[in-house]
């Protein structure tokens, strides 16, 4: 413990909506009239979705045609051209470039205005539009033609060039096949049937990933809205400290556990880290951590809320509507790798505080978890009403509309937690203005998966990639997973699992994998590229805050965040750990999981009641991966069941005689081993 105990002091930010910025605005000029027309299509667009999910959708094509406009419209003015930001002014007296400004400014509107004429046009007469499906008239080609096109403009403002050029390459292969080599080869696609795909159907930019977002994930992030807005990241942060605070590390734990509730209502890596980062990364170094350590851990733990039940991320629920189970299944499936993960993190800084010789926080100076559960019990029973719908057998959308219900009840019971009516505004904007990117995302990776199918890339793909690994399992798992991390280099977490499931996953499935373990794979290295170098968000996020260097910083969260490359690899050879198959194998694979893990952990920490040298470290990292091996039957005829008692038996032969000497010691540590 170092001299200076650490201050428990922090307060919640929110990010300042558009309503707020507003409020705090002297002058009112062009660009605030923009502002508040999009602060009032985004409250719009969330109560007509709140107003969907109590009495039902309307017609499948029109519905999800208002939502992509609104989420169009708002990226066109959030994200303008030739400005930074949609609250800069337009016009500057007595400063150059207001000409470009105003040419930006003025293209933006004519965009948002044939957008509006595009929906008009879809929708005024919805049967007459369904019916010139494979006959279309010339204004369909081109307001299809030019929308396909608005869409990949808004990706490349919210989401991204990586995307875009992506999109752009599938595009173009399914218009010009004829022009390509090798298993790219095909018959082109003529333009009129390319329309009809991804623009007049409920298919491509209206497809599956367009659908889940417009009902299910949009209501989850509204309820994750109104849910921090309540005070929800406090009390978690509070909650988690209370509970792990007095233990040694108890920050970095603390950490791990915050996050960890914190990703029950976010998934998003970048924001977690900001929410809690900004209190528990500063009080890690001012209590002994390395400042990189710190960040990493942080970063690490954030990330986990993408993977974390219930409310995981927006891939999650394409993920059930692909695999056609109710989201609930894909909730329970990810529950023990998502402990797996996040116990893992736990390990490491447990083993570091111990290596370090940190101390304990004095109780004296952390919150109580008594009162602490007094002020914010009732948000739990917000969840608990989400969890119950969703178990009971309720849609996600029927659930979330329930839950956020729930959520604005119960508000009430504290002050607290009470939110004033400038609070529910701006969570309902908050929450539109977040689903946007995914929004877009989801629209440009539905032209994906389109050109795809329209030009039969998919299938030829399927057997190009087994073809590859030459039905080596391990080596189409090798390639998916480099697949998934170099794609989420460049495009959201979303877009790569959509991806990755139209291109690879059906060749993973037809080798025999199970085909929720097969997504699941695919979901987790979408996600792992937010602690992966070199375009590790969460990890430079954490960074910033710790004042680390950024790859430097990356690089740590990928041995801190081991689990999340060796798991999924896990339950892709033993299924058991999604609940696949009887149940005493699923609690025997997640025991044996845990135990490996925690081998794995000290080896690549160095440390278990004293330091480990490089022998030790290296016969400890073989006991892990014995533990850890899957039941595949037999490796060179020796059973799997052989391995994981050799494993075990290795494993407390290194470990056993350190544990006994540091208890007969009385100090928790071999003598002569503290780096304090």
């Amino acid at each position: 413990m170092t001299d200076s105990q650490p201050q428990l002091k922090y307060e919640e930010h929110h990010e300042l909506g558009y309503l707020e910025r507003l409020l705090l605005t002297r002058g009112f000029g062009l660009a605030q009239w923009v502002m508040l027309a999009c602060a009032v299509i985004g409250v719009s667009l969330a109560l007509f979705h709140l107003y969907v999910a109590a009495f039902g959708t309307p017609e499948g094509r029109s519905f999800r045609s208002i939502h992509l406009t609104g989420m169009l419209i708002l990226a066109f003015c959030a994200k303008p051209l030739f400005r930074a930001h949609m609250w800069d002014p337009i016009v500057q007296p007595g400063e150059g470039g207001n000409g470009r400004r105003m040419l930006g400014f003025a293209v933006d509107m004519a965009i948002v205005g044939f957008v509006l004429f595009a929906q008009v046009w879809t929708i005024y007469d919805i049967e007459a539009f369904h019916l010139r499906f494979g006959e279309k008239e010339l204004p369909d080609l081109i307001i299809g033609g030019i929308m396909v096109l608005l869409v990949l403009e808004a990706t490349r403002r919210a989401v991204g060039w990586a995307m875009v050029i992506i999109t752009g390459f599938f595009i173009f292969h399914a218009l010009y096949a004829n022009y390509f080599f090798g298993f790219f080869y095909g018959p082109p696609v003529r333009f009129g049937k390319f329309i009809d795909e991804l623009f007049m159907s409920s298919n491509g930019m209206f497809g599956i990933p367009i659908h889940v977002c417009s009902t299910y994930i949009v209501l989850f992030i509204i309820f994750g809205a109104l849910l921090i807005r309540s005070g929800a990241g406090k009390f978690f942060i509070d909650l988690a400290v209370a509970l792990t605070g007095h233990r040694v590390g108890g920050p970095a734990k603390a950490s791990a556990v915050a996050s960890g509730f914190m990703g029950t209502v976010s998934g998003s890596a970048v924001a977690n880290v900001v929410t809690t980062g900004s209190f528990t990364i500063p009080l890690m170094k001012n209590l002994g951590y390395r400042a990189k350590f710190a960040a990493a851990v942080e970063a690490c733990a954030s990330s986990g809320g993408q993977i974390t039940p219930p409310i995981m991320g927006a891939a999650a629920f394409i993920m059930a509507e692909f695999l056609a189970v109710p989201y609930v299944d894909i909730i329970i499936a990810a529950s023990i790798p998502a402990f797996l993960y996040f116990a893992t993190i736990y390990f490491m800084v447990h083993l570091e505080a111990e290596k370090h010789n940190i101390g304990r926080i004095d109780r004296d100076l952390l919150p109580k978890a008594g009162p602490v559960l007094r002020r914010g019990w009732h948000l739990l029973i917000a969840l608990a009403v989400l969890i119950y719908f969703l178990v009971s057998g309720y849609t996600p959308m029927k659930s979330a509309f329930w839950g956020i219900a729930a959520l604005f009840v119960l508000s009430f019971i504290n002050r607290d937690t009470r939110m004033s009516p400038m609070d529910i505004l701006a969570a309902l904007e908050s929450g539109i203005r977040a689903t946007m990117p995914v929004t877009i995302a989801c629209a440009c990776a539905g032209l994906i998966i389109g050109s795809v199918f329209v030009s039969g890339l998919g299938l030829k793909f399927t057997q190009s990639v087994i073809e590859i690994s030459g039905g080596n399992l391990f080596v189409l798992l090798a390639l998916t997973g480099v697949s998934a991390i170099i794609l989420g280099m460049g495009i959201t977490t979303t877009a790569v699992y959509i991806t990755v499931a139209a291109l690879i996953v059906p060749a993973v499935i037809k080798i025999g994998v199970e085909p929720i373990a097969a997504h699941m794979f695919a979901f987790y290295f979408g996600v792992v590229s937010s602690i992966t170098p070199p375009v590790a968000l969460a990890s430079f996020a954490g960074a910033a805050i710790a004042k680390t260097p950024p790859m430097a910083t990356a690089i740590e969260s990928t041995r801190v965040g081991i689990a999340k490359y060796l798991v999924p690899l896990v339950f892709v050879y033993n299924p058991s750990l999604l609940f696949v198959g009887p149940m005493w194998l699923t609690v025997y694979s997640g025991v044996m999981t845990m135990l490996g893990l925690w081998v794995l952990s000290i080896a690549i920490e160095g440390w278990y009641r004293g330091r480990l040298d490089m022998t030790m470290r290296g016969a400890t990292f073989v006991a892990a991966i014995l533990v850890l091996w899957p039941p595949t039957g037999e490796i060179y005829g020796i059973p799997d069941y052989v391995l994981e008692i050799a494993g075990i038996g290795l494993a407390a032969l290194l470990l056993a005689p350190r544990f006994l000497a540091a208890r007969k010691s009385g100090s928790g540590q071999l003598e002569g081993t503290s780096d304090a």
